[in-house]
């Protein structure tokens, strides 16, 4: 049991898991669907959100350019959720970061291409029918 050790609580003890227990039921607790969670449960859960954390950081530190700097960055993550089949869920969470000039220039493009559409797909000159 050493092993799972994650560090030691304010008394000097073996901690199972490091990520802070009240605020996973908290979150736990945010869901409708739940009433009430027992103590093995919410250190389940913790336990598995540290090995899921650790995961996600190893197989992006793996993919990306962080060995060369020995960092692991947002880039890192965000390329490993778009490209790892196993982490794409989380690609709206961790989306490529862009310059705001790119994007809004992205949004002007795509706003363009929605009235052309909506001026050609209408037939209707922008006018309305008069009856």
């Amino acid at each position: 049991m050493a092993d799972a050790v994650a560090g030691r609580d304010k008394c000097g003890e073996p901690r199972l898991v490091s990520l802070p227990l009240s605020r996973i039921r908290v979150i736990m607790k945010s869901s409708p669907e739940v009433s009430s969670i027992n103590q093995e449960a919410l250190v389940l859960t913790a336990k598995a959100t540290e090995l899921f954390v650790q995961h996600l950081a190893a197989c992006s530190y793996r993919r990306g350019s962080g060995r060369e700097r020995k960092a692991l960055t947002y880039a890192d993550l965000s390329k490993t959720a778009e490209e790892a089949e196993t982490f794409q869920f989380l690609a709206d969470i961790l989306p490529k970061k862009i310059l705001a000039s790119k994007y809004l220039k992205m949004l002007k493009e795509k706003r363009v291409e929605d009235e052309e559409e909506n001026d050609s797909g209408d037939g209707n000159d922008g006018h309305e029918a008069e009856s």
